[in-house]
């Protein structure tokens, strides 16, 4: 059964492949998977039967079937459990990579994702001209750390993996893109993940959709 995803009807990324869903377009890339999309406006994200899917209002979700998933990491981890090429075969490869999906989400996203509210959203306040170098020094200590581990290996943890996946795609949010330049090897990280032919695909579904609304709209 083909799934289905949802993704911004209208993104604030202005297509640059930072939206949610990218995560989940790559991984169904990755593996080969067919997928529709579902596009929803900021409404209806709010809306009772997106709400039911998405308890919070936000996207992606996931229906394949019966099944429904939210929260890109859970998704992208079901994406891989589902189909060969995004974690290892045997069971201690398979649970360093999980290890390393969690580490992109739990570790190095939340003060990033910091940075970018204190930033957009409380730019105007009193208190966020001190408080931003202490967000940015934690994040430069979380990629210096990141930096050490990768060292000049290829991949965080042998071939390319659901870990690998969800942590490039989390070193792309601008708050930690803005620092990349300090740790070459982590730049060259993401630029490898950039240049798979999935990635590629990703980006090229997700850009295609602001660039169709854009054109909708100055019609």
């Amino acid at each position: 059964m083909t799934p289905t995803i949802t993704a911004f009807e209208s993104s604030p990324d202005r297509g640059r492949g930072l939206a949610r869903d990218m995560a989940v377009r790559w991984a169904l890339e990755e593996v080969g998977q067919p997928y529709g999309v579902r596009l929803v406006s900021f409404k209806e994200m709010k809306a009772p039967a997106h709400l039911a899917l998405q308890p919070f209002g936000q996207i992606p979700t996931y229906q394949e079937g019966d099944l429904a998933l939210f929260e890109s990491g859970a998704i992208v981890l079901h994406i891989a459990e589902g189909h060969p090429g995004l974690l290892p075969g045997g069971a201690d490869g398979r649970a360093r990579a999980i290890a390393w999906m969690f580490a992109a989400k739990s570790t190095i996203e939340p003060v990033i994702v910091e940075c970018e509210v204190a930033k957009l959203m409380e730019g105007d306040k009193k208190w966020t001209a001190e408080r931003l170098p202490m967000i940015i020094d934690r994040i430069r200590d979380r990629l210096r750390r990141l930096s050490s581990r990768l060292g000049d290996a290829e991949w965080l943890d042998g071939p390319f993996s659901a870990g690998d996946l969800l942590m490039i795609n989390v070193l792309r949010r601008p708050g930690a893109f803005a620092l990349l330049d300090e740790f070459p090897n982590l730049a060259a990280y993401v630029a490898r993940g950039e240049a798979r032919p999935a990635f590629k695909r990703a980006f090229e579904a997700q850009l295609a959709v602001f660039t169709n609304q854009a054109a909708t709209t100055s019609a």
